[in-house]
C-alpha cells in the first residue's frame, strides 16, 4: 500500500529535493510524478537524504526498476581489490557499499512497501558480503607479511566466522550491532612469508584487521559496529580460539545464556556462487558438529524454562533501571518475547526434533505448527505480532541510520510513523503496538512466565524508610499543594528505585543518614533562590549512580560542603548535574570550593596536563584514553562551576574552553606520536622537538569560542616532501606516516570508552572535504587555497589559528592565510557569495517561530555577525592588512572601527549584540534547553544586526 505524506513531510521532501536535484524541479512534484519517490524517501529518512546530498547519482539508481529489486547479491569487493587495495580504499569501498545498499533497502522499504522478512533477509545477506569480503581482504593483507596457515595436506587454512544473533538467523536490523565469534580448526605455522608464525597469532591479526575494516569510523562513515563479547571468556577472552578450546569451553563452562545465544549462531558464508574448497566444507560442518551437543540436549530439556524466566527477569529490570519507555523490543509483549516464546520450544525440544535446529525464527515457528507444539492461530499471531514490530523497528532505524527499539519522542518520527503506517494520527499507532504487544505478551506468559521479583532486605527497608513524618521537612518551605505533591512523588520515585539495586548493610546506614541531609541543604538553598523539584530529581539521579559505591555516600555525608556544592551545581546547571552523574568521579572536584570556582589561569592547561599525565603508563593506552577524557571532565567542569555562579564571564569562559581543548589536542599528538615512532621510526628530518606536524583549528576553536558541546574543526598539515622512507624497523613511506598519525588522533579522541568520546573532531574543512587526504603537505594546502578553494573556504580560512606545530611551520602557516585573506576581490561578486551562503545555512537549519528566536541562525542572529566579520576581513585585507590579524569576531569588529571600515557605534552594537547572544547560548546549554529566546527580548539586537548587515553587506 502506497503511503500519503502528511504536509508537514512533503514541505520537508521538496525542500530536500530541490537542494539536491534543483535542475529536475518542475512546477509541481505530485504523485504521478517519477520523482515523487525520491521526494517521499527524503522526507521519511533522514540517512537517505546524507546519502544523497553526497552521491545524488544514487537517486537515478533507485528509479530503476532493474537495479531496485532484490536480486543476486553482488560481492562488496572485487577479487582485485582484496588482492590489491590498501587500509584506506579497502576501507572506502566497503563503506559505500554498505551507504549504497542501505540505501536502496530504505528505497525497499519506505517507498516499495517490501515485506519485512524480504527485507531482513536482504540486509543479512549483503551484510555476509560485507563482512565475508572485508574477512578476505584482511587474511591476504595479514598472508602478504606472514605467509598463510597450511594443513598437514598443504591446503590454506580458513578462519571462521559466527555470526550470532539477527545476522545469524538471517533478521539483521537495519542498524544493528553484529556479535561475531572468530574460530581456526587446529595448530599449525605459516609458510611462504617472511617468518613463520603460529596460526593463533595469524588469526589474531586477521581479526584485527578485520574488526578494524568494519568498525571503523572514517570520513565514509563506518560499515558495523562489532561487538565480540560473546566470545568464550567474554572481554578477557582471545579474539580468536581454536575448534578444540572452543569445545572445550562449552563443555566445561558453557552457561545457559550462552546456550540460548547459539541457538542463533550460523558461519558466515560467502557470495552464494563462490566455490567452497573441500577443506573447508569439512571444517564447516566440523565446527557445527562440536557445538550442537552444547546448544540441543538429547532429552527434552525443561530446566530452560527457569533460565529464560529469569533472564525475561533480568531484563525487564534493565529496562525499568535505564527507563526505557516505548520499547518494542524489550518491553513487555516485545521482539524478545516473540523470539523467547519460539527459543524456548527450540531449546527444550531441538535435540529430539531435528527440524527445530534452524537459525531462522520463521522457520522455527513453521516447524512448531507441524509438530502441533503451538496450534495454527497462536502460532499466525505470534508471527503477525512478530513481523509488525520488526516492521515499525525497521522504520525507526531507517528514519536516521540510528540502532532504536523505542518509538519517537520527536514529532517529525511521530508523523513519518504515522503515515507509513497508514493512521490518521499518532494515538492511532500507539493503539495498534499496544494491542499487538499485548497480544505477543499473552503468548509468553501461557509458554514461558513470569518471574516473580524476590523480596529482600533491601525491599522490607525502603518500605519503611523516610516515612511521611519525613515530609514535614518540607513543610518548612512555602510550597503549593501542587508542589508539595511533586516533591513526594519524586521522595516515593527514588525509594522504589532503590529497591532495584543491591546495597551492603554499611551503605544503607549511610544513605539512611544522608536523606534527611539532603532535604536540610535544599530547604536551605530555598532560602537564597526559588527550589525546582527537578535540582532533587537531579540529585536524586547522582545517588542512583553511586548507591553501591559507599565511598562516594560517604564523602556526600561527612563532607556536608561536597553535598552542598552538589546541590549549588545542580540547582544552576542541569548539564553539570548530568555529567556528574554520568561520570560519578567528578564527585571529587566538589571537596574544594576554593578549587572548584576558580579554573587555572589561560596559560596553565598545556603544563597541568603534561604533570597529570607522568602518573600515566605511557605504553597503556586504555589508560591514556581515560585520562585524556577525565582531564577534560574534570577541568571542563570547573568552567562550567565558574560560568554558572558568574565567577566567570562569556568571553572568558570560551577563552578557557578553548585552552582547555589546545591542552588536550597537544597531549593527543604526543601520545600519538609516540605510537607511530615507536612502530615506523621517524620521518625523513623529523624529530621529537620537530615533528613537521601541525593542527589548524577553525570555527570555535580557531575564533576562541568554543561552547561545552562544541566539536572541533580540525585540519593537519605537515612538511614532508618527495617519497622518502621512516627509519625504522618497519619502514614506510613518511607521508603515509604523517597519515596515520591523523588516523591516530582521530581514533583517541572518536573511540568510546566508559568515560565517552574526548571530543567530535570534524576535519572536512580541508582541502577536498571528506574525499581528500586527512594529512596534507602545507604547500599543497597553500596552493589549493590559492588556485581551488571556494569563497566560504576563505570564510572559514578567517577563523583559523594553528594550536599545534613547531615555528616554521607555524611561520609558514601565516604567511599561506595572509596571501590568501589579501587577494584582491569584487566586493560586489563577495557580497553575493556571502549572501548566499548565509541564506542556505539559514534555510537548513534556523529552528525559529513567530515567537522564539534561534540565536545562531535567525536572521539577525550570531551567524548574521559571524558572516559580516568574515567579509569584512575578505573584502578589505587587500588594503587593511590589520584586518586580517585576528580570528575572532570581537578583535575583527574592533578592529575594523578603528579602520573606519564600520562606524565605531556600529562595531560596538555588533559586539554587544554577540556578547549577549553567546551569554544566552552558553546559559541554554547549561539548562539542556533548545537555543531558542522570546523575540521581544533581543528585539534591539535583532534589529541592529539586521540594519548592519543590510549597510555591509546589503
Amino acid at each position: 500500500m502506497s503511503i500519503n505524506l502528511s504536509e508537514v513531510l512533503y514541505e520537508l521532501g521538496i525542500k530536500r529535493f530541490i537542494e539536491i536535484y534543483p535542475a529536475q524541479v518542475n512546477d509541481n512534484i505530485t504523485s504521478d510524478c517519477e520523482n515523487y519517490a525520491l521526494v517521499k524517501l527524503l522526507a521519511l529518512s533522514d540517512f537517505a537524504y546524507e546519502v544523497l546530498l553526497k552521491s545524488p547519482e544514487l537517486g537515478v539508481w533507485l528509479l530503476n526498476e532493474k537495479e531496485i529489486k532484490i536480486t543476486q547479491i553482488k560481492p562488496a569487493l572485487t577479487r582485485e581489490q582484496i588482492n590489491n587495495e590498501s587500509d584506506k580504499q579497502s576501507f572506502k569501498s566497503l563503506r559505500d557499499y554498505r551507504n549504497r545498499y542501505w540505501l536502496k533497502v530504505a528505497f525497499l522499504d519506505l517507498i516499495m512497501k517490501n515485506p519485512i522478512e524480504e527485507s531482513i533477509r536482504y540486509i543479512s545477506k549483503l551484510s555476509d558480503s560485507l563482512i565475508h569480503n572485508a574477512y578476505l581482504w584482511a587474511y591476504e593483507q595479514v598472508a602478504k607479511i606472514n605467509g598463510k596457515p597450511l594443513n598437514k595436506n598443504g591446503d590454506a587454512m580458513p578462519m571462521l566466522i559466527l555470526g550470532m544473533g539477527k545476522l545469524g538467523g538471517f533478521e539483521l536490523n537495519y542498524s544493528s550491532d553484529i556479535d561475531l565469534i572468530f574460530s581456526y580448526p587446529e595448530y599449525c605455522e605459516t609458510q611462504g612469508g617472511r617468518r613463520n608464525i603460529e596460526a593463533q597469532v595469524f588469526f589474531t591479526k586477521v581479526s584485527q584487521k578485520l574488526i578494524a575494516a568494519l568498525n571503523q569510523i572514517t570520513p565514509d562513515g563506518q560499515v558495523f559496529r562489532v561487538d565480540m563479547r560473546l566470545r568464550p571468556f567474554g572481554d578477557s577472552g582471545p579474539l580468536v580460539i581454536s575448534f578444540s578450546a572452543m569445545e572445550d569451553y562449552y563443555q566445561e563452562q558453557g552457561r545457559d545464556w550462552e546456550r540460548y545465544a547459539m541457538l542463533k549462531g550460523r558461519l558466515i558464508q560467502g557470495d552464494e556462487l563462490e566455490a567452497v574448497t573441500n577443506s573447508e566444507a569439512r571444517y564447516r560442518s566440523e565446527f557445527y558438529t562440536l557445538l550442537k551437543p552444547f546448544v540441543y540436549r538429547r532429552y527434552i530439556d525443561f530446566s530452560v524454562v527457569e533460565s529464560l524466566r529469569k533472564m525475561k527477569a533480568m531484563i525487564a529490570q534493565e529496562v525499568r533501571r535505564k527507563g526505557l519507555k516505548g520499547n518494542i523490543k524489550l518491553g513487555s509483549g516485545g521482539i524478545r518475547e516473540a523470539e523467547f516464546v519460539v527459543q524456548a520450544f527450540q531449546m527444550i525440544r531441538g535435540g529430539r526434533d531435528v527440524n527445530l535446529q534452524t537459525q531462522s525464527l520463521l522457520k522455527a515457528l513453521e516447524q512448531l505448527v507441524e509438530l502441533g507444539a503451538l496450534e495454527f492461530e497462536n502460532a499466525k499471531k505470534l508471527k503477525q505480532g512478530y513481523l509488525y514490530l520488526r516492521k515499525v523497528e525497521q522504520y525507526l532505524q531507517i528514519f536516521n541510520n540510528e540502532q532504536t527499539q523505542t518509538l519517537p519522542f520527536e514529532d517529525i518520527n511521530q508523523q513519518r510513523l504515522t503515515d507509513l503506517l497508514n493512521k490518521t494520527n499518532y494515538e492511532e499507532v500507539l493503539d495498534e503496538v499496544s494491542n499487538i504487544m499485548a497480544q505477543i505478551h499473552d503468548e509468553f506468559d501461557l509458554m514461558v512466565g513470569t518471574e516473580k521479583e524476590v523480596v529482600d532486605d533491601d525491599s522490607i527497608l525502603y518500605e519503611t524508610l523516610w516515612t511521611n513524618s519525613d515530609f514535614s521537612l518540607l513543610d518548612k518551605v512555602h510550597f503549593s499543594d501542587e508542589e508539595l505533591t511533586l516533591w513526594e512523588r519524586e521522595l516515593v520515585e527514588f525509594k522504589l528505585q532503590l529497591v532495584k539495586i543491591k546495597i551492603g548493610s554499611r551503605g544503607r546506614d549511610i544513605l539512611d543518614k544522608l536523606m534527611p541531609k539532603l532535604l536540610e541543604q535544599l530547604i536551605l538553598a530555598s532560602k537564597e533562590q526559588p527550589l525546582d523539584v527537578s535540582v532533587f530529581c537531579m540529585v536524586n539521579q547522582v545517588l542512583l549512580k553511586v548507591v553501591s559505591r559507599t565511598a562516594y555516600l560517604e564523602l556526600l555525608f561527612e563532607n556536608q560542603g561536597t553535598l552542598k556544592q552538589l546541590i549549588l551545581l545542580c540547582s544552576h546547571s542541569k548539564w553539570i548535574g548530568e555529567q556528574i552523574a554520568r561520570y560519578p568521579i567528578l564527585l571529587d572536584e566538589l571537596i574544594d570550593p576554593a578549587i572548584l570556582y576558580h579554573p587555572l589561569s589561560l596559560n596553565a592547561y598545556k603544563d597541568e596536563i603534561r604533570q597529570y599525565f607522568l602518573r600515566i603508563d605511557s605504553q597503556d593506552l586504555e589508560q591514556q584514553m581515560e585520562a585524556l577524557r577525565q582531564f577534560k571532565q574534570a577541568y571542563q567542569l570547573r568552567i562550567a562551576a565558574a560560568d554558572a555562579t558568574g565567577i566567570l564571564d562569556i568571553t572568558n569562559v570560551s577563552n578557557h574552553l578553548t585552552a582547555l581543548s589546545e591542552a588536550i589536542v597537544e597531549q593527543s599528538v604526543l601520545i600519538a606520536w609516540q605510537q607511530m615512532v615507536d612502530r615506523f621510526g621517524y620521518p625523513k628530518n623529523a624529530t621529537d622537538e620537530h615533528k613537521g606536524f601541525s593542527v589548524i583549528a577553525y570555527g570555535k576553536a580557531g575564533g576562541i569560542e568554543l561552547g561545552y558541546g562544541s566539536d572541533l574543526d580540525l585540519v593537519f598539515l605537515h612538511n614532508c616532501l618527495g617519497n622518502t622512507l621512516t627509519n625504522g624497523a618497519k619502514q614506510i613511506d613518511s607521508r603515509q606516516f604523517y597519515l596515520k598519525l591523523a588516523q591516530r588522533i582521530m581514533h583517541l579522541f572518536n573511540t568510546r570508552t566508559g568515560s565517552g568520546i574526548l571530543y567530535e573532531l570534524d576535519t572536512r574543512l580541508r582541502p577536498e572535504g571528506a574525499s581528500g587526504l586527512l594529512a596534507i603537505n602545507i604547500e599543497t594546502f597553500a596552493d589549493y587555497q590559492l588556485n581551488e578553494a571556494w569563497t566560504w573556504e576563505h570564510q572559514a580560512l578567517v577563523r583559523s589559528r594553528m594550536i599545534f606545530g613547531q615555528a616554521s611551520l607555524l611561520k609558514r602557516f601565516y604567511e599561506i592565510r595572509k596571501q590568501v585573506l589579501s587577494l584582491s576581490r569584487d566586493k560586489s561578486d563577495l557580497k553575493v557569495e556571502v549572501a548566499k551562503m548565509r541564506e542556505k545555512m539559514r534555510s537548513h537549519l534556523a529552528k525559529g517561530n513567530n515567537e522564539l528566536f534561534d540565536l545562531k541562525q535567525d536572521k539577525g542572529g550570531m551567524a548574521d555577525i559571524e558572516f559580516i566579520a568574515q567579509y569584512l576581513v575578505l573584502a578589505n585585507s587587500d588594503t587593511q592588512e590589520k584586518i586580517m590579524l585576528y580570528p575572532d569576531n570581537i578583535r575583527i569588529f574592533k578592529t575594523a572601527s578603528k579602520l573606519g571600515l564600520i562606524s565605531t557605534e556600529q562595531g560596538r552594537k555588533l559586539i554587544k549584540a554577540y556578547c549577549d547572544y553567546r551569554d544566552q547560548y552558553h546559559l541554554l546549554s547549561l539548562r539542556q534547553q533548545d537555543k531558542l529566546v522570546s523575540k521581544g527580548d533581543i528585539q534591539q539586537h535583532k534589529q541592529n544586526v539586521y540594519q548592519a548587515w543590510q549597510d555591509i553587506i546589503g
